[in-house]
């Protein structure tokens, strides 16, 4: 495992440094979690490459600048209660629970939910707590969130997760009206208004859902 130590260290330094990512919990974060867990045995050469991954059902696992930056505009602080839509691999729920937050994820397809949920557990990731659903609805039982994070491109941001969003929070998460081309936008609220951001383009796959595609 000394190979993908160093690996996670060339990561840091090569990938995340130069561009900008300064938070140190999210540095720290990504240079503890072992990515290449999290993808399909034939592709742990290529887990910790400037590259998003195919995983199972036709998804991704992001990049890891993608995957750092979004932990980054959440500005998060341990202890804070996040909600995240869309597990996939659950390398993005794994990072939050690095950082110290209390990951609630929900995932769409059974298959992806089944995977990381055992995959989570077996890494002793106990602050992540996994629903399976429709995660434009998000997870009304636990509301509110001081952070929520979505990691699917939709056309905008659903309803439901606006009013699941804790005053003062924040959410980050893909949009645009265009399926794979969108802007990541964050959205703070605080004391009742909203202050949308975007910050630079990218490319997820699609938020399905009753407020998705």
């Amino acid at each position: 495992m000394g190979g993908y130590s160093t690996s996670r260290r060339i990561m840091v330094l090569e990938q995340l440094l130069p561009r900008g990512i300064s938070d140190s919990g999210v540095i720290a974060a990504m240079g503890r979690v072992p990515r290449h867990f999290f993808v399909d045995e034939a592709l742990w050469p290529l887990a910790y490459s400037d590259t998003p991954l195919m995983i199972a059902g036709g998804q991704t696992i992001s990049q890891p600048y993608i995957v750092a930056l979004m932990s980054e505009l959440i500005r998060a602080r341990p202890g804070m209660r996040v909600l995240e839509i869309g597990t996939g691999s659950g390398y993005q729920a794994a990072v939050l629970a690095e950082m110290g937050l209390e990951v609630y994820s929900v995932e769409f397809l059974r298959e992806l939910h089944i995977s990381a949920a055992a995959l989570l557990r077996k890494l002793d990731y106990q602050r992540v707590r996994l629903k399976l659903g429709d995660g434009t609805l998000g997870w009304p039982e636990q509301a509110p969130f001081e952070r929520i994070m979505v990691t699917a491109g939709g056309r905008d941001i659903p309803e439901p997760l606006l009013e699941q969003l804790a005053d003062p929070g924040i959410l980050v998460m893909p949009a645009g009206s265009r399926k794979r081309l969108q802007q990541l936008v964050t959205l703070r609220k605080e004391n009742g208004r909203l202050i949308r951001e975007n910050k630079g383009s990218v490319s997820f796959v699609d938020l399905v859902g009753r407020h998705g595609w």
